[in-house]
C-alpha cells in the first residue's frame, strides 16, 4: 500500500505554522506539521521569549513557550498530525511533492506551506543567549520587550535602519539609550541618522563593540537569577575597554531566515527571505505558500506571523479547490 498523499504539509511551527494548521484542519484538509527538532527549536522564536504582553486576548500576558503549546494543542484538537523532526530534502519537480524527513521517511503533499521562520543574529557573548531566554536583560526585539524597561539606561547594538528604529522606539521607555556601532559611520539612511543625532535621550558610542556582559544576582519572584546590569565596550580603534551601565541590551544586527532548504528553487531576496506573489502567500512554484518570518523581514511580530499563517492556509485551500 502506497503512502498517503496529504493535502497540506506545513514545514515549521511558531505562530505562523500553527495558525496555518488550525485553519487547514478546520477546513477538513487534515494537515501534517513538521514542527522541527534541534537545532531548529519547535515553536520558533517565542520559545526564547519569557513574557508576551502584546498578543491580543492575553490581558495578563503569557509566557512564550506556554503560548506555543496552546497553539499546538488547538491545531491538534482539529485533527493536525505533528511530526517532531526536520525536513531534510524536498523534490519540487514531482507532483505531489516529495519530502524526506531526517528519519528517512518520504512524505507526499499536494500543497506545501513554509513557516520556517527566522533567527535573530546575536553578538556571540557568554551568557547572551541564556539571558535572552530568561528575559533577564537581553533582547532582540524592542517592540516586543521595550515596555519592560521603563526608566532604565539601555544599550542598542547595530548600525542599520532597524537598529536606529529600535533605539528611537526605546526612548519612549528608557531614561537613556546608547547606540553602539563598530564603525564611525552608520549604514542607515541619512534621515534616520539625523533623527538619532538630534534626539536628547540618545548617546552614540561609535568605533566600539560590546565585548562583555556584566550581571548581578537579582531576586525575581521566588527565584534568584543573573540579570544584566551593564556591558563592556571595546574600542575598534585602539582596543581599550570601558564599562557602561545598562539595564537592558538590545541586539539589532539583523535576522537570518531559515530558508536554505529552498535555495535555487523558490524566489528569495538578497538576504534569503522568501518572496511571495503580490498580496498573496503564493510562491513561484505552484502549490507552495510561505508565511511568517521566513517571508517577512519588516514586521516580525507574533500577531502578524499568525495572520500570514491564516492567509497561507486559505490560499492553499483555494488552490486545492481550483485544481480539483
Amino acid at each position: 500500500m502506497a503512502d498517503p498523499v496529504h493535502n497540506v504539509i506545513i514545514i515549521g511551527s511558531g505562530p505562523a505554522g500553527w495558525t496555518a494548521a488550525i485553519y487547514s484542519a478546520r477546513a477538513n484538509l487534515a494537515p501534517v506539521v513538521f514542527e522541527g527538532a534541534a537545532p531548529n527549536i519547535p515553536g520558533g522564536q517565542l520559545m526564547w521569549t519569557s513574557d508576551v504582553e502584546n498578543y491580543p486576548g492575553f490581558p495578563e500576558g503569557i509566557k512564550g513557550p506556554e503560548m506555543m503549546e496552546r497553539f499546538k494543542k488547538q491545531a491538534e484538537r482539529f485533527g493536525t498530525t505533528v511530526h517532531a523532526e526536520n525536513v531534510e530534502k524536498i523534490d519540487f519537480t514531482k507532483r505531489p511533492f516529495e519530502l524526506t524527513s531526517e528519519s528517512g521517511q518520504v512524505h507526499r503533499a499536494r500543497t506545501l506551506i513554509i513557516a520556517t521562520g527566522a533567527n535573530a543574529k546575536l553578538i556571540g557573548l557568554p551568557k547572551e543567549k541564556e539571558l535572552m531566554n530568561q528575559g533577564a536583560g537581553v533582547s532582540a526585539c524592542a517592540t516586543c520587550d521595550g515596555a519592560f524597561y521603563k526608566g532604565e539606561e539601555l544599550v542598542v547594538v547595530g548600525g542599520g535602519d532597524s537598529a536606529l528604529e529600535e533605539a528611537l522606539f526605546l526612548t519612549r521607555f528608557a531614561s537613556k539609550v546608547t547606540l553602539v556601532h563598530r564603525r564611525a559611520e552608520f549604514r542607515a539612511s541619512k534621515i534616520m541618522v539625523d533623527r538619532i543625532k538630534a534626539h536628547p535621550k540618545i548617546a552614540l558610542a561609535l568605533d566600539a563593540e560590546v565585548c562583555d556582559i556584566v550581571t548581578e544576582k537579582k531576586q525575581v519572584g521566588p527565584f534568584e537569577k543573573d540579570w544584566l546590569v551593564g556591558v563592556k565596550l571595546k574600542s575598534t580603534k585602539d582596543g581599550s575597554v570601558r564599562p557602561l551601565k545598562a539595564g537592558g541590551l538590545f541586539v539589532a544586527i539583523g535576522h537570518a531566515p531559515n530558508t536554505s532548504l529552498f535555495k535555487g528553487v523558490l524566489d528569495m531576496d538578497d538576504k534569503g527571505y522568501l518572496v511571495t506573489k503580490g498580496k498573496t502567500t503564493r510562491m513561484n512554484v505552484e502549490g507552495v505558500f510561505a508565511c511568517g518570518d521566513a517571508q517577512d523581514s519588516h514586521y516580525r511580530q507574533a500577531v502578524t506571523a499568525a495572520g500570514s499563517g491564516c492567509a497561507a492556509a486559505i490560499d492553499a485551500e483555494r488552490w486545492l479547490a481550483e485544481h480539483g
